[in-house]
C-alpha cells in the first residue's frame, strides 16, 4: 500500500487497480506535467465522485477498456476525445458515469474549459452530449482520426453478497449498529473489489465495438 492511499484510508485493493496513462496538450502548454504525461488510478475517481460503489467502478473499467481500444498501447489524447452519452444527463446514475468519463478523458458538457486565446485552443466545452442514441452506454471518439467506439457492461455479472439484501435496508433508514455498518461496508467493497481486480479483463463485464453515429 502506498503512503499516499494509506493515509486517506483508502481500501488496499485500490492500488491493485488497473491505472491509465494520458497525454494532455494543455497540462504539457501550460508546464503542468512533463510531455502532458499524466497518471490516473481508480482512487482519482473516487476522490472526485466522493466515494467508491459498482457505478464508479464500472465507469472507470469502461473508459480504461474504450480508451484502450481505441488507442491501444499508446496513451489516450486527453482533450482529444468526444464523448457521447445514451442517456440524458439527469436519468439514473448518468451523472456519475459522465463524472469519470470526463475526468479521464477531458469531454466536458457545455461549462467546460473554452480553450485558451482567439483560437479557442485545447478547449474542452462541448466535447461531452447526452441523449445520443446507441445501443452501449456511450462511445467514445477519436477526434484525429474520427475512429468510435461504444461501451456497455454487464454489472449482473458481479452480483452483491448475500448478506446485502438484509444489511442494506437497516443501514439506508439508520436502525444498523456500528458492527452491521462496518459489514455492510465490507461487503459494498468487495463487490467494487471483484469488479475491478477479479473482472478488470473480463469481456463478458466490458463490452466494446465499434461505433458509427446513426445518420
Amino acid at each position: 500500500m502506498t503512503q499516499d492511499t494509506q493515509s486517506r484510508g483508502f481500501p488496499a485493493f485500490f492500488d491493485a487497480a488497473p491505472r491509465l496513462t494520458v497525454r494532455d496538450p494543455l497540462a504539457h502548454f501550460l508546464g503542468a506535467a512533463t510531455e502532458g504525461e499524466m497518471d490516473y488510478t481508480f482512487a482519482d475517481a473516487v476522490r472526485l465522485a466522493g466515494h467508491s460503489c459498482p457505478t464508479v467502478a464500472g465507469a472507470y473499467l469502461m473508459a480504461l477498456h474504450g480508451l484502450r481500444a481505441l488507442y491501444g498501447g499508446e496513451p489516450p489524447e486527453r482533450g482529444g476525445i468526444d464523448v457521447l452519452v445514451r442517456d440524458a444527463r439527469d436519468s439514473g446514475v448518468t451523472g456519475v458515469i459522465a463524472s469519470v468519463l470526463q475526468l479521464l478523458t477531458g469531454a466536458a458538457p457545455e461549462t467546460g474549459f473554452q480553450g485558451i486565446g482567439p483560437a479557442h485552443r485545447f478547449a474542452r466545452k462541448n466535447l461531452m452530449v447526452f441523449g445520443v442514441a446507441m445501443d452501449g452506454l456511450f462511445a467514445l471518439r477519436r477526434q484525429d482520426t474520427g475512429q468510435a467506439v461504444q461501451v456497455d457492461w454487464n454489472s449482473a455479472l458481479v452480483p452483491w453478497a448475500e448478506d446485502i439484501k438484509t444489511l442494506m435496508p437497516q443501514a439506508v433508514s439508520g436502525r444498523a449498529d456500528e458492527a452491521a455498518l462496518a459489514r455492510f461496508g465490507q461487503l459494498w467493497q468487495d463487490r467494487v473489489r471483484r469488479i475491478l481486480i477479479d473482472h478488470a479483463d473480463d469481456p463478458r463485464l466490458v463490452q466494446v465495438s465499434d461505433w458509427t453515429p446513426a445518420a
